[in-house]
């Protein structure tokens, strides 16, 4: 069972945690990061049914990132997650890096997780996502929305 688990799904670490932001207030988020030591290195406005502005943020020279997400609409799930919170942005999910999207995918699946996705779908910055439930299993809720993230042909 154990070596299963690390072959499939296949988790190789954390890719980033995703910080919602208010409208307006994403370039003082930006800048303190960078005072931090963060390097800005991504930008993209994502449509579709996210409608966020993202910035990806490295955490020294290691594959973590900050991933900070403005929302462009009040029909973004990160606008109606601030507006949940009492108007107050902050975390918005952790996402997790894999190898293999589909294999993971289906082995999740196969293993009670409540995914959101229908199935994998395309990310920003090339990469291939899905996300899953809050309400993780029938038996395990952890509380947040997980990302899971295969990247890009152009970034691996």
């Amino acid at each position: 069972m154990d070596s299963e688990l690390k072959q499939v799904p296949g988790f190789q670490f954390f890719d980033h945690v995703a910080i919602a932001v208010r409208g307006g207030e994403l370039e003082q988020h930006v800048n303190a990061y960078k005072t931090l030591g963060f390097t800005e290195v991504h930008r993209e406005d994502v449509l579709g049914t996210d409608q966020v502005r993202e910035v990806l943020l490295q955490i020294g020279d290691g594959p973590n990132l900050i991933q900070l997400l403005e929302p462009l609409s009040p029909e973004s799930p990160v606008a109606r997650q601030i507006e949940k919170s009492g108007g107050r942005g902050g975390f918005a999910h952790i996402a997790l890096r894999v190898a293999d999207i589909q294999a993971a995918y289906d082995y999740m699946k196969r293993n009670g997780f409540k995914l959101i996705d229908a199935a994998p779908r395309k990310g920003s910055r090339g990469t291939t996502v899905f996300f899953v439930h809050p309400k993780t299993t029938d038996k395990a809720a952890f509380g947040y929305l997980i990302e899971v993230v295969q990247e890009g042909a152009s970034h691996a």
